[in-house]
């Protein structure tokens, strides 16, 4: 049976590696000139894994993460296809 602890380390396991997944689309964005459609097929394939892991809180991605992505492409690469 699963402690508490362990839900506590397993979730905050989810949530780095959540993090970092997020990070590389933010690199991407900024660092290289990999076109918006390649970037928001990786998005879309962060927002499935949030959907699995956090279901309850899909509402925060969007808010969040599509938002800054959306943000991040618009200041490093102006209006271009986003």
């Amino acid at each position: 049976m699963e402690t508490r602890k362990d839900q506590i380390v397993r979730e905050s396991r989810y949530l780095r590696s959540f993090q970092l997944k997020a990070d590389e689309i933010a690199h991407l964005i900024v660092n290289t000139d990999l076109p918006w459609a390649d970037i928001n097929i990786r998005i879309g394939r962060l927002r499935a894994e949030a959907e699995r892991l956090f279901p309850l809180k899909l509402d925060l991605f969007d808010m969040i993460y599509a938002r800054r992505f959306k943000r991040l492409w618009a200041q490093w690469h102006g209006d271009r296809n986003a």
